[in-house]
């Protein structure tokens, strides 16, 4: 994969892909917290645009009828809107610099009326296969609902690298979450008030929380409540560790399903949000 200092190489990154996608994931999650700065960037880059491809394999299938809406620009949203984006090409052209993607707009169908928070679990080891599975999480609910979702990280404390009113590209959400590391604790009741708070800034008439976690609570709350007081909850829990999970799932009503790795988030996520 990376054939020299500061060097990835792209091709070995697409075969391993096809030999072993989790590994290859997990691997790739990694490299974004290599040592040498240039190979850091390059695997976030790649990181970015990677895990939000992966995310989409299973096609969504939107309930009711979708329309079509001015978004902020990613590179899989859709077609660019050059009437909402005129303004920074000219500008851009007059200064003989890049087009600033931020500045950009894209026309894409989205699905009306469905919110989601994302809860990923940061209490444990967050590093290989853990951290590239909460990232392709991420990924999965940027491209599920670009316009209304937040991600929340919990461990000894509750932090949201992004809320859910805020306009954020998905490959720096990515990234954000492949940043994180494991901080001991586990404040579940925390993260579901949080989840909470978040949600209730949308207008959206479905609004769904996903916990990515074992759901093994040790920080002192009320994690029932915490969930009976959300609209939706689903949980997505690790294969090998998923009794706890389990028995929350069947206390309050939720769906669940478990996945082995990051490649399996995709689908997982399609079957508890009932697509």
């Amino acid at each position: 994969m990376s054939p020299e200092v500061g060097e990835l190489d792209e091709a070995a990154v697409e075969e391993g892909l096809q030999d072993d996608p989790d590994a290859m994931l997990a691997l790739l999650a990694d490299l974004t917290g290599a040592t040498d700065q240039r190979l850091r960037d390059l695997a976030k880059r790649l990181a970015g645009r990677l895990f939000l491809d992966v995310s989409r394999r299973g096609p969504v299938r939107p309930r009711g009828i979708g329309k079509m809406a001015t978004l902020p620009y990613r590179p899989d949203a859709g077609d660019i809107d050059l009437d909402a984006s005129m303004s920074a090409i000219v500008e851009a052209r007059a200064a003989d610099e890049a087009i600033d993607p931020e500045q950009l707009k894209v026309r894409s169908w989205v699905k009306p009326g469905t919110a989601i928070s994302l809860l990923v679990d940061r209490s444990g080891s967050m590093g290989g296969k853990p951290l590239a599975t909460s990232a392709m999480a991420a990924a999965a609910v940027a491209w599920r609902s670009p316009a209304d979702y937040s991600v929340v990280a919990f461990g000894k404390d509750v932090v949201v690298p992004k809320s859910q009113e805020s306009v954020k590209a998905g490959e720096a959400v990515v990234n954000d979450v492949l940043a994180l590391r494991g901080f001991g604790t586990t404040d579940l009741a925390g993260a579901l008030r949080t989840a909470g708070e978040q949600l209730s800034r949308s207008r959206a008439g479905r609004r769904i929380t996903v916990v990515l976690s074992d759901c093994r609570a040790t920080v002192e709350g009320d994690v029932e409540a915490a969930a009976r007081s959300l609209d939706e909850v689903v949980i997505l829990a690790p294969a090998a560790d998923d009794a706890e999970a389990r028995v929350l799932a069947a206390r309050i009503g939720a769906r669940i399903a478990v996945i082995d790795g990051p490649s399996d988030v995709p689908a997982a996520l399609q079957t508890v949000l009932g697509d």
